[in-house]
C-alpha cells in the first residue's frame, strides 16, 4: 500500500469518479491512476469502486470506509509537514480561509490587513461560497478555517468556535414611509416587498422564523447571497432590504436609511469551523484571536481536544462581542 495510491482514491472520489479530471488535477496520466487503484484493490482484496466496463460507477461500501480512512491518513501526512515547517520557520507558510461574501467584505478586511502586516511570508488564500460549501471545504481539507453563520453544524467533524453576535437592519431609500415610523414592526415590514439573503445565508433562518412566529408571511421578491447586491436592488426600488447590520457602509450608503431591526429578530452568531485533527501553527492562533479576541490559544486547544459537539460548554460565561 502506497501513500500515492491513497491519494488517488481520495481524489477520484472528490472528482465524482472522473479519473480523467483527477489525472488533470494531479498532473499525471489517467492509465497510471487506474493501474494504481487496481493494484491497491488487488492488495486489499476488495473493490473500492464498482465498474461498468472501464468506467467507475459508484463507491462500494468497503470502498467508502477505505476512502474515509485514506482521507485521515493524508491529513495526518500534511500535519507531519506542518510540524516540520513550524519548527523550521514558524513565520512562513500558508493559511486558507473559506467564507461568505458578508464576512469577506465587511468583517475580515481589518483582520487580514493586520495579519499580513505581521506575517508577510504567510500566503493567505480566501475562498468564497455558500455556508454549506465552505464547511465542506474545511471538512475535506481544502481550507483551514470556515467562517460563517449558517450550516456549519451540519458537518460533524468540525469544531465550532463562536466569534461574535450580530443582528439586522432594514434599508430603505430616504423619504420611505418606514423611515418615518417611531418604532419599526414586523407587521409593517410584512406589508412591503422584501429583498434579502438567500435561504441558508447570513442568518436568513432567524428572519423567516421571526415572521412565522408572529403569523406573518413575508413578501420576499428577490434574494441574493451578497449584501451589496441587495442594496443595489433597494436603490432600484425593488423593495425594502434586510441585511446584516455590519453590511452598512456609513460612507458609501449615505443615500439609504438604515433602520435598526435588532428588536424584531433573534441575534445570530458567526462561528469559525476547524476540522478536528488540524495541526495549528502559531500564526493560525494569531489569526483566530485577531478575528475574535476571546479565542485565546488555550481555549482553542481545549475546544479542539473536546471535539465536535463537546466544545459548547467551554464558551459558557463568555460574553461574545456584538457587531
Amino acid at each position: 500500500m502506497k501513500l500515492q495510491q491513497l491519494r488517488y482514491i481520495w481524489e477520484v472520489s472528490r472528482h465524482n469518479l472522473n479519473v480523467s479530471a483527477t489525472a488533470q488535477s494531479l498532473y499525471t496520466s489517467q492509465p497510471g491512476i487506474s493501474k494504481q487503484i487496481r493494484l491497491l484493490e488487488d492488495e486489499l482484496g476488495v473493490e473500492i469502486f464498482a465498474r461498468s466496463g472501464k468506467h467507475l460507477t459508484r463507491v462500494t461500501p468497503a470502498g467508502q470506509a477505505i476512502i474515509d480512512l485514506a482521507g485521515q491518513v493524508l491529513r495526518l501526512t500534511e500535519n507531519i509537514k506542518h510540524v516540520a515547517q513550524e519548527h523550521s520557520d514558524e513565520r512562513r507558510g500558508s493559511l486558507s480561509i473559506a467564507t461568505t461574501h458578508t464576512q469577506a467584505r465587511y468583517a475580515l478586511p481589518p483582520v487580514i490587513r493586520e495579519f499580513t502586516r505581521k506575517y508577510p511570508d504567510v500566503a493567505l488564500h480566501m475562498q468564497q461560497g455558500t455556508p454549506r460549501q465552505i464547511a465542506q471545504m474545511v471538512s475535506e481539507g481544502q481550507a483551514d478555517f470556515a467562517i460563517a453563520t449558517e450550516s456549519l453544524e451540519l458537518f460533524t467533524d468540525l469544531v465550532l468556535l463562536p466569534c461574535y453576535r450580530w443582528n439586522r437592519c432594514v434599508l430603505v431609500p430616504k423619504g420611505h414611509p418606514l423611515a418615518e415610523m417611531p418604532t419599526l414592526t414586523l407587521e409593517a415590514l410584512a406589508g412591503y416587498p422584501l429583498v434579502t439573503y438567500v435561504f441558508g445565508f447570513t442568518g436568513r433562518s432567524q428572519l423567516d422564523d421571526a415572521f412565522r412566529a408572529h403569523g406573518f408571511s413575508p413578501n420576499v421578491v428577490l434574494t441574493a447571497a451578497d449584501a451589496d447586491v441587495i442594496k443595489t436592488y433597494v436603490r432600484l426600488g425593488m423593495g425594502v432590504g434586510i441585511v446584516a447590520h455590519m453590511a452598512v457602509d456609513p460612507e458609501l450608503d449615505t443615500d439609504l436609511v438604515a433602520l435598526d431591526a435588532s428588536h424584531l429578530f433573534e441575534s445570530s452568531t458567526t462561528k469559525i469551523g476547524i476540522r478536528r485533527g488540524t495541526f495549528m501553527r502559531g500564526y493560525m492562533y494569531d489569526f483566530l484571536q485577531g478575528f475574535a479576541d476571546h479565542l485565546e490559544r488555550d481555549l482553542v486547544d481545549a475546544a479542539l481536544v473536546a471535539g465536535p459537539r463537546h466544545e459548547q460548554g467551554l464558551f459558557q460565561g463568555i460574553e461574545l462581542p456584538v457587531r
